[in-house]
């Protein structure tokens, strides 16, 4: 095998690297990851990740954890409904939907990010995850490379597969190439104990999600472990809107008033949102590498995930691309058929730039759609085509 005696190191312990360091432990190899979290109880934000039976579902069934995954992801969680700026419902799929149906291969369950990062966690050796490992920069040493950090000791790998997001300090390392804003910004709030906080939203919700549309603006939330709320307010702006914009994303009713003048139209039943929830916003300038992305393959160093692919969230794909990164960088690393690792390495990253550039043209067109004039009736004919 092409890892025999080699030490990999991953960094980023987020879906796409605590999946690539299962699948590899599996074959026997000898992997860590560096995580910056402090530890396996840090908070991890983000809406619930809906996987879909060929990228997400077929990384966890290769890893031997796809009865882990019944066990907790959220029925009804993936049950839609779409409305206008007043709460109009204009399509519901609550009654038809099937809360549990594996077998069908169009069946997008959702989890909680924590519960998936829990389930990951716990297959993994103890000794897996370096936690407290905030890297700062790395220097060829040998034929692999020496990892520094803030807080730790430095270590050496013979192989470094970058998994540390859409901000990767390791993707300039392989290509210059930067990712483009979209001309899209979401401000993402989280209400805890909804039920209680924002019980007229919790009504409306019912356990599932809601995608409303409204003046080239939306709202868009789900249902969240815990009793919890996950919301974002969509909308066009200029790339540097979230630090020109004056506000104080910990003055609620600063944040409340921005919403009143940014969306005069909608009803007051969104303000519970704003009302009460959880400080700080956090807005998110939504960015996408480029469609036509290539660099050459190194013979030690490779990337997955948001690092390699950053995309808007508008098709649910990205959290599925690098399981599905780490499900075919697992086999090519792994496999007899390749001369040497830089050909393997070179295989996956083909395939993985070819398939990723389909599904981020996918999310940005659908980030056009969702952000025109006629959004709602768009989306409600997209939905009835399928």
């Amino acid at each position: 095998m092409l890892l025999t005696d080699k030490s990999i190191a991953i960094v980023g312990g987020g879906p796409g690297g605590l999946t690539l360091a299962k699948l590899l432990e599996l074959k026997g190899a000898n992997v860590k990851v560096y995580e910056r979290d402090i530890d396996k109880n840090a908070r991890v934000q983000g809406s619930p990740l809906d996987l879909h039976d060929e990228s997400g579902l077929a990384a966890l069934r290769k890893a031997n954890l796809l009865e882990k995954f019944k066990a907790n992801f959220m029925p009804g969680a993936d049950k839609k409904l779409i409305m206008n700026e007043q709460a109009e419902v204009f399509f519901s799929d609550h009654d038809e939907k099937i809360e549990e149906d594996f077998e069908n291969q169009h069946f997008r369950p959702e989890i909680d990010r924590g519960a998936l990062r829990k389930i990951l966690l716990e297959s993994l050796k103890s000794t897996t995850v370096i936690w407290n490992s905030h890297f700062t920069s790395m220097e060829k040493e040998n034929e692999g490379w020496l990892l520094h950090f803030k807080n730790s000791p430095s270590v050496y790998a013979d192989i470094v597969v970058a998994s540390d997001g859409a901000n990767s300090k390791i993707r300039p390392y392989i290509t210059n190439i930067k990712p483009f804003y979209s001309g899209i910004t979401m401000l993402e709030g989280n209400i805890y104990n909804a039920e209680k906080t924002a019980p007229n939203i919790e009504n409306l919700l019912k356990g599932g999600k809601i995608m409303a549309f409204g003046n080239q603006k939306d709202i868009l939330m789900g249902q969240k472990a815990n009793g919890e709320i996950g919301f974002y307010a969509s909308f066009k702006a200029d790339e540097n809107w979230a630090t020109n914009n004056g506000l104080n994303y910990n003055d609620k009713l600063q944040m409340l008033d921005w919403f009143r003048a940014t969306y005069p139209e909608w009803s007051k039943i969104w303000d519970e949102l704003f009302e009460n929830a959880n400080l700080p916003f956090i807005p998110r300038p939504i960015y996408c590498m480029p469609l036509d992305q290539y660099w050459k393959a190194l013979p030690n160093l490779t990337i997955i995930g948001d690092a390699a692919h950053v995309m808007p969230p508008f098709a649910g794909e990205g959290v599925n691309m690098a399981m599905l990164d780490a499900l075919e960088l697992s086999e090519c690393l792994t496999s007899n058929q390749y001369p040497s690792l830089q050909e393997a390495i070179s295989d996956y990253e083909t395939n993985m730039r070819s398939r990723a550039a389909v599904a981020a043209k996918e999310s940005l067109d659908n980030g056009i759609l969702m952000h025109s004039e006629n959004a709602l009736g768009e989306i409600l004919t997209l939905f009835s085509s399928h």
